[in-house]
């Protein structure tokens, strides 16, 4: 990026990338409820995670082009981007990721409306025959609530990655790749999620911030250095702190899998 692009773009990209990654981290956690829930074993979560993050990738190309379509016609909705990702901060300090509750999902009643679902699982297959009747399994519901679920996390981080550029090439390529790596980040961390109980103050903590830089960025400009340093010290305050200050919230999550 920096040969090709310059060091500003360079400087760009890996910001984004930092933010949309540790962003990401957080899906991890709804991963492991979602596969709790449905009784994913091990072996086809990979399957579910590979088509759910494909989708996420064509699904964020849309939203990405339309917000950067939006922010250049109206300017002033990048106020409305700032107050909306500060709200979001102050609500993931008080959210538990526990309390899912899968069938008052709108996605799980839509889906009810199209064919009937089976709690039968055969093998990694998303649709069985019974009776001449087509019905989805658990595989599928999972990889539904799955795109769901990145669909409502990327309402927060497209945002906050157009806080920090408006280029198109920056802001998807620093998505894709920063998705990509979501499938086997989930499987390398899966079984000390847990241990991250003071994760979510960190993201809050950058989201925060990006939400404060939008709303003043008509009156002061905040350097990309100084938002990659805010970003990276967050996050590693907060992952020190999750392993140097005992607790025990949250730590049955990693023996969900």
């Amino acid at each position: 990026m920096a040969h090709w692009f310059g060091s500003e773009k360079a400087l760009q990209f890996v910001t984004a990338y930092v933010m949309e990654k540790s962003l990401s981290v957080d899906n991890l956690f709804v991963f492991i409820m979602i596969f709790s829930y449905f009784k994913i074993e091990k072996i086809y979560q990979h399957k579910i995670l590979f088509w759910g993050i494909l989708g996420a990738l064509v699904m964020r190309a849309v939203m990405i082009a339309l917000g950067i379509q939006i922010l250049e016609a109206f300017h002033f909705v990048i106020y409305i981007f700032g107050a909306f990702l500060i709200l979001t901060a102050v609500k993931m300090l008080f959210e538990s990721k526990e309390e899912i509750e899968f069938e008052r999902k709108l996605i799980v009643r839509l889906l009810k409306k199209v064919m009937p679902i089976s709690k039968e699982m055969d093998g990694g297959k998303f649709v069985i025959i019974k009776n001449a009747k087509r019905y989805a399994t658990p595989m599928l519901v999972a990889l539904l609530m799955i795109e769901f679920t990145d669909l409502v996390f990327a309402l927060d981080s497209i945002p906050a990655v157009l806080a920090i550029s408006h280029d198109m090439f920056i802001v998807y390529t620093s998505n894709i790749f920063a998705i990509l790596g979501l499938r086997s980040l989930y499987f390398a961390l899966a079984g000390m999620m847990g241990n991250f109980v003071y994760l979510k103050y960190g993201l809050s903590a950058v989201l925060a911030f990006v939400g404060t830089k939008m709303l003043i960025s008509g009156y002061y400009h905040v350097d990309i250095l100084v938002s990659l340093g805010v970003i990276v010290g967050c996050l590693t305050l907060s992952i020190l702190a999750s392993f140097l200050i005992p607790s025990k919230k949250n730590k049955h999550i990693s023996d969900l899998l």
